[in-house]
């Protein structure tokens, strides 16, 4: 049975996968679950009324699961892990967590227009323990396998790296050789290629927020 889902299209561009890093979340658990799934692009700016008349809120990511529109990337992972169990992705609970405040402190830091506000250090330092973590359980979160924690943090990571590099000519450090190697890692998979936007639409997409 194919899925419904309804993901971000790319602002001004109809027809292309917009940059959504939770939409994304989504689209490489069904990837590497290989589950079947068709996909509705949502340009979020003129949504159209039969996905508001399903979805009031008007929030992507959405999918259709036996009959039903379930919303919200959390809920949506786990009803997938529990419906097909066969490509298991749950992250040992030891481990869950790790990473999961570094897209919080990027946010801050390529928002803020104040260079000595902390929002630098303060991502600096989630990606620092997330370099000592990998170093000791490596190359994936949880070890030798991708799991649903490395799943939802890569579209993270792949923001980062795109808006900071263009808008304030910033990179993760050389130094922090795991974090480096990692990101390359999960981009290189064959499941995040078909999934990701093109860089110019990630640069798109910050721009309001940053020169709000």
């Amino acid at each position: 049975m194919t899925l419904e889902i309804c993901v971000k299209e790319a602002s001004g561009v109809p027809g292309k996968l917009g940059d959504c890093p939770f939409c994304q979340r989504v689209l490489l658990t069904l990837e590497e679950k290989k589950v079947p799934y068709k996909t509705h692009l949502i340009n979020l700016s003129e949504k159209p009324q039969w996905f508001l008349e399903i979805n009031p809120e008007g929030k992507v990511p959405l999918i259709k699961i036996e009959d039903k529109w379930v919303a919200d990337s959390d809920v949506i992972v786990g009803i997938l892990e529990e419906k097909y169990p066969e490509t298991p992705l749950t992250t040992h609970p030891e481990f869950a967590t790790v990473g999961s405040k570094i897209f919080i402190s990027f946010v801050r830091f390529v928002k803020s227009k104040d260079a000595t506000d902390g929002t630098e250090q303060a991502l600096l330092d989630e990606l620092k323990a997330l370099d000592e973590h990998l170093k000791a359980h490596g190359p994936y979160i949880a070890g030798e396998k991708i799991t649903a924690a490395d799943l939802s943090l890569a579209p993270k990571l792949y923001h980062l790296e795109i808006a900071l590099g263009h808008f304030k000519k910033w990179s993760v450090p050389e130094n922090l050789t795991h974090v480096n190697n990692y990101t390359k890692l999960l981009f290189a998979g064959e499941s995040f290629a078909k999934t990701s936007a093109p860089a110019e639409y990630v640069i798109a997409g910050w721009a309001p927020k940053v020169n709000a």
